[in-house]
């Protein structure tokens, strides 16, 4: 499996091939024309001068595609890539709408890799309507955790084994869920500066969070590192308040440490921090000429990175941090 990226106003706005190898893309800022893959829309301005940004996953032999339920997916014989978008409906006496729409999402997934045969979830992308605001008593990420966790209990699904995933913050628009699924389980990583995710106190939810910190997998020919949504948090608690170039600088720190695991699970893959791929997502646009200088400055001029503006998932973070690494086997 292959990683690229494509500027369509830099190639003359030109969509992308229709491609048999093509197993899904997500689209940054601006809708993706229609395309026989699924799309996750990434409905975040993108900064610094960009306009629009394609970016896709590419597998070696070709994809079938498909429709289950509210999912659009598509796969081949090893992973399956599949994109849910749902919009919010009424609450009931047993959730708010965004725990409903969260769990009825997350039950429509695990049911699609029941019936497909791709039993291991790997990588997640949720981005979630305004997910710093108070509904009913309650922070909307905080609803969007209790459906989560209600549909990894209804598919007897462990918390410890959760996949790398972000989840985010978007003005307006559907919940949207972005995940790669396969037949082999990937292997998690956590990180021994924070606790684990799914191990946070109820100070933060009546629901943890389910995801783990990163996780390493095998697509064939390459070993893949999953970073999951990093940010300036050691042990369970937000450090650094108000400083941005503080909260980047702890992130990157979070994330060299997961980096260093990854090695030592995957020696021979050759991880480094300038060897990742990277969305920075960060909760004040003005911010964004700081947070590229401090990631230039500790992982180099090079690095390759797309800055969004985004809402994090705690109202007290200021910038998050995603990467991914492909590393070909010897």
């Amino acid at each position: 499996m292959q990683f690229f990226q494509c500027d369509p106003s830099a190639s003359g706005g030109q969509p992308l091939p229709a491609d048999a190898g093509i197993l899904g893309m997500s689209s940054l800022h601006h809708p993706a024309p229609a395309l026989s893959w699924p799309v996750q829309r990434v409905r975040m301005p993108l900064l610094g001068g960009m306009q629009q940004l394609h970016e896709y996953w590419h597998s070696a032999t070709p994809c079938r595609r498909g429709r289950f339920q509210d999912t659009r997916f598509s796969a081949n014989e090893d992973l399956l890539y599949g994109v849910i978008e749902l919009q919010e409906g009424h609450g009931s006496d047993t959730g708010t709408a965004l725990q409903l729409a969260a769990e009825k999402a997350y039950r429509q997934l695990f049911s699609l890799l029941e019936a497909e045969g791709f039993p291991h979830l790997w990588r997640v992308w949720n981005y979630v309507p305004r997910i710093n605001e108070m509904e009913h008593g309650l922070e909307r990420y905080r609803q969007f955790n209790i459906g989560r966790h209600q549909a990894f209990a209804g598919f007897a699904r462990p918390v410890d084994s959760s996949p790398a995933a972000c989840a985010l913050g978007v003005a307006e628009g559907p919940l949207s869920i972005a995940f790669l699924a396969a037949r082999q389980a990937a292997r998690g990583i956590e990180n021994p500066r924070q606790i684990s995710a799914f191990e946070y106190p109820r100070q933060y939810g009546p629901r943890s969070p389910t995801f783990t910190r990163a996780a390493i997998a095998n697509s064939g020919r390459h070993d893949i590192l999953f970073i999951s949504g990093t940010a300036s948090i050691v042990g369970h608690g937000t450090v650094h308040i108000d400083d941005v170039v503080a909260q980047t600088r702890e992130t990157v720190a979070n994330i060299a440490v997961l980096v260093e695991q990854a090695s030592r699970l995957a020696p021979a893959a050759g991880y480094t921090l300038a060897g990742l791929d990277y969305r920075v997502y960060i909760r004040h646009a003005a911010d964004y000429p700081k947070v590229r200088a401090t990631l230039e400055q500790l992982i180099g001029r090079d690095i390759r990175a797309v800055y969004v503006q985004a809402d994090v998932c705690r109202s007290d973070l200021l910038v998050e941090v995603e990467a991914h690494g492909i590393a070909r086997r010897s």
